[in-house]
C-alpha cells in the first residue's frame, strides 16, 4: 500500500475541488486531489450562466481548470475512488478503492451529490439535455418552447413562477393527485398553466432531446423541455461517517468559511448548497481552499 502525507487532501476534482486546489497551490501547500473522473454533469452538452465560459462543454471547462491547477507543482493528482476516511490524532487518512492510503492535516470534500432518477422509460437518456433541473443553467436555450414541469405542491408552484418568465407555453405535471393549494391552483389557471394529474410512463426522445411524454393511460403531449427537481443523495458517505452534520434537506452543514461540524474538514460545491451551479461550485471551492490554508497558517505560526 502506498502512503503519503499532505497538507490537504481534496476528494473530488471537478469545479469546486479544482478551485480549492488552486487556492492551496498558490499558498504553496502540498495537496492531493483524488477523483474518479465521473462528474454529475457528464451528459450535459453545454454549461451556461458561468461568466467567461458561457456555452462551453463542461469537460472543456474542467480541462482548462485542471491545466491551470497543474501549473502549481505542489498540487498532485490521483485517479481513483476514495472509499474510506478515518480521523487520526494528527489529521486524516483516506483509503482508495485500489487500496492506496494517503494522510493529510486537512480534508476538503468536493464530492457533489447523486441524483436519484425515477424509473420512467427514456428519462435517464434525456437527463441534463432536455430533462433539466435549473432554469438559470438551461432555461434560455428552451425559451418560448413547449415546456412542462414534473413536480407537485409548493416546489411545483415555485418552479412555475420561475419558468413562466421564460415560456408561456407551460404545463404542470403533478404525476398523481395534485398537492397544490386552492390559491396556488387558481393562480396557475389565471396564468393559463394547465395542471395534469396523470402519472408519467415514458419520455420519448431523439438522442436525448424530448419529442413527447406518454402517460400511463396512453395519452401524450408534445414537449421540448421538462423541468424536474429530483431527490438526491450524497455522492460520498465519508463526510457523514467522519461525523459531519447533515441538514434536513440532505446537504452537509457548513458555515460561511465552508467548515463542517468536524474540525479540519471542509466541503464545497453541490454537496453543501442548494445553488447547484458551476459559479457557486467555483466560489465555494475557493473559500474552502483559503479557509483550510488559514487554519494551517495559524497552526504553524
Amino acid at each position: 500500500m502506498k502512503m503519503d502525507y499532505y497538507d490537504c487532501i481534496i476528494v473530488g476534482g471537478s469545479y469546486s475541488g479544482l478551485s480549492a486546489a488552486m487556492a492551496l497551490g498558490r499558498s504553496l501547500r502540498n495537496v492531493l486531489i483524488i477523483d474518479d473522473g465521473k462528474p454529475c454533469n457528464a451528459t450535459t452538452p453545454h454549461s451556461h450562466n458561468f461568466i467567461t465560459h458561457d456555452g462551453k462543454k463542461p469537460a472543456e471547462i474542467t480541462a482548462i481548470a485542471k491545466q491551470q491547477v497543474e501549473q502549481y507543482k505542489t498540487v498532485n493528482f490521483y485517479t481513483g475512488f476514495a472509499l474510506k476516511g478515518t480521523k487520526l490524532d494528527d489529521g486524516f487518512q483516506i483509503e482508495t478503492k485500489a487500496g492506496d492510503i494517503f494522510k493529510s492535516k486537512k480534508m476538503i470534500f468536493a464530492t457533489g451529490i447523486r441524483d436519484v432518477l425515477p424509473a420512467i422509460t427514456g428519462f435517464s437518456a434525456c437527463w441534463g439535455i432536455s430533462v433539466i433541473h435549473c432554469p438559470y443553467c438551461h432555461g434560455y436555450e428552451f425559451r418560448e418552447s413547449k415546456t412542462a414541469i414534473l413536480s407537485n405542491g409548493d416546489m411545483a408552484f415555485h418552479f412555475s413562477q420561475l419558468i413562466y418568465n421564460l415560456t408561456k407555453d407551460l404545463t404542470l405535471i403533478t404525476n398523481g393527485k395534485s398537492e397544490l393549494t386552492a390559491e396556488q391552483t387558481e393562480k396557475l389557471q389565471k396564468n393559463n398553466i394547465s395542471v395534469i394529474e396523470k402519472e408519467l410512463a415514458e419520455v420519448k426522445h431523439k438522442e436525448g432531446y424530448l419529442e413527447e411524454v406518454i402517460f400511463t393511460d396512453g395519452s401524450t403531449i408534445p414537449l421540448k423541455a421538462l423541468y424536474v427537481r429530483l431527490p438526491f443523495e450524497q455522492h460520498s458517505d465519508i463526510p457523514a461517517l467522519l461525523g459531519c452534520e447533515i441538514t434536513d434537506q440532505g446537504f452537509i452543514k457548513v458555515d460561511a468559511m465552508q467548515k463542517t461540524t468536524v474540525p479540519g474538514v471542509f466541503v464545497c460545491g453541490d454537496n453543501s448548497s442548494f445553488m447547484r451551479s458551476v459559479a457557486n461550485a467555483v466560489s465555494s471551492g475557493n473559500m474552502a481552499g483559503a479557509a483550510a490554508n488559514r487554519e494551517l497558517c495559524e497552526a504553524e505560526f
